[in-house]
């Protein structure tokens, strides 16, 4: 649905919810990613109640360029727009600067009507200019084949040797799109991002990844257990052949069993063998070496993902801190489990 027209009477505003294919819009693109898929917005929407604001060019139900966009409306942390909450990378889908031009101008002009703090784009900073880089990562990218033998000689020795020990050890791991498995990584999940210091994401966030996102066979969870107990599991998501792991989890105590290589194997021979051409790792805070060099143990091929940063308040580019990383992680540690998981569901609306 067409709701309204802002800098130029080809952009135009568009929800991403009200185009039946609308996956379909982009998958043949080679800027899109999962993020930029309904099943993303769904979660959002649904989780948090943030609201999409999808700018785009073009016909109404066939865009040629769109600015995905979601307003965040909290009374904690104030009103703003993000491209998009709680993603690693979602650029906008043009590979051209004038019309990225066009888009983000229509974009500031929505968040001046709309009293937004600030615009945050997470990736495709090349289609800005000369503009700082409000945040900056490391991405890892690996290339996928249904040659299996060739996928696992394209690895580092001393992630070969790892998946090896941890299979020798007993370690088996199960691939599965059932809310059971969601349950056995939030478990480990709370545990791991105690150890982090950070809150946990509440539970319903992950019921609504498996209602819109496992259910509809955009994603898996591969567990990996050890004399019948749950030590490591990882959520993966895919849509158009391209994969990201997004969410990874484990027992610290168990960590000599190697169960985060193994299931990281097995999740690529499942995804590999299931359409997949590419699995992006995610991104990597420049100062986390040690993350770093696993992932590119892994074959993988290094880029830089930077996100740029528009305040509105000050009408200039921005460069912004990490959040991640701060004094609240020593309090978030601290916490009993019962606390964290209630601060978890408190601030992520208003982290996002």
């Amino acid at each position: 649905m067409v709701t309204e027209n802002f800098a130029s009477n080809r952009v135009r505003r568009i929800h991403p919810l009200e185009i039946s294919n609308w996956d379909a819009l982009f998958t043949s693109r080679p800027d899109f990613s999962f993020f930029h898929g309904a099943a993303w917005v769904r979660v959002l929407a649904d989780t948090y109640g943030f609201t999409p604001v999808y700018l785009a060019t073009g016909a109404p139900h066939a865009p040629e360029a769109i600015f995905p966009l979601m307003e965040v409306a909290s009374w904690l942390t104030g009103r703003r727009g993000v491209a998009l909450p709680f993603t690693d990378e979602c650029a906008p889908l043009t590979t051209d600067r004038t019309e990225n031009e066009k888009l983000f101008q229509s974009a500031l002009e929505l968040g001046r009507e709309r009293g937004w703090k600030y615009l945050e784009c997470r990736g495709g900073r090349k289609l800005f200019g000369a503009v700082p880089a409000a945040l900056s990562f490391y991405g890892h990218r690996l290339e996928l084949m249904a040659d299996e033998e060739k996928l696992f000689g394209g690895l580092e020795s001393s992630v070969r040797r790892a998946i090896r020990k941890s299979q020798k050890d007993g370690v088996t791991v199960e691939i599965s799109q059932g809310l059971a498995a969601v349950r056995i990584f939030y478990k480990l999940q709370c545990a791991t991002r105690k150890r982090h210091g950070l809150p946990p994401q509440p539970f319903d966030f992950f019921v609504n990844i498996h209602r819109h996102i496992m259910s509809q066979n955009q994603g898996i969870v591969a567990v990996a257990s050890y004399a019948g107990k749950a030590v490591a599991a990882a959520i993966y998501f895919f849509l158009g052949g391209r994969a990201i792991y997004k969410y990874g989890a484990s027992d610290r105590a168990q960590q000599h069993l190697r169960a985060n290589n193994l299931a990281m194997w097995e999740a690529i021979r499942w995804l590999a063998g299931h359409g997949a051409t590419q699995l992006h790792f995610g991104k990597t805070a420049l100062a986390n070496d040690g993350l770093r060099r696993f992932k590119l143990a892994w074959g993988t091929t290094e880029e830089a993902i930077e996100y740029v940063k528009y305040d509105l308040r000050q009408n200039k580019f921005v460069t912004d801190t990490d959040a991640l990383s701060g004094w609240h992680n020593a309090v978030f540690r601290s916490l009993p489990g019962g606390l964290s998981r209630a601060a978890g569901k408190l601030l992520y609306k208003h982290w996002a």
